[in-house]
């Protein structure tokens, strides 16, 4: 397995989450000058075909691990390398994720979600469950 290949998806991986979530958390709420809905779709796209230029010659550029399950699955893959790619995929994740913590925790409106208990609603004749924060 080449480690550059790892990294390359482990950065993907990163980029992907910080960007496109980051512009979820931090840029499409304001009420005036926010991106909303069609900007937070344009930077997901826009991170993705960043990394696609950027990392696609040296890994394939998956930077999810469904896609690798499903390019192993389709053949095009080895399934050998499905493991590596995604504990890379997590990682790179994962540090997008923290950094992107860090930086929103320091807004004066940020508030972590705390408590994810299940709560139970009825206003359909089918009750669903659903996951939010208590407050």
């Amino acid at each position: 397995m080449d480690p550059k290949k790892l990294v390359a998806e482990a950065i993907g991986t990163f980029w992907l989450t910080f960007g496109g979530c980051g512009s979820a958390v931090i840029a499409a709420a304001f009420p005036h000058v926010g991106i909303g809905l069609v900007g937070v779709s344009l930077a997901f796209g826009l991170t993705l075909l960043t990394m696609a230029y950027s990392i696609g010659h040296v890994s394939g550029c998956h930077i999810n691990p469904a896609v690798t399950i499903g390019l192993a699955a389709g053949g095009r893959f080895p399934a050998s390398q499905i493991g590596p790619y995604i504990v890379a995929q997590v990682i790179g994740a994962i540090i997008g994720a923290a950094l992107l913590f860090v930086i929103a925790r320091g807004a004066p409106d940020f508030a972590a979600a705390t408590d994810l208990r299940p709560t139970v609603t009825a206003n359909t004749p089918l009750v669903t469950t659903t996951f939010c924060p208590v407050s």
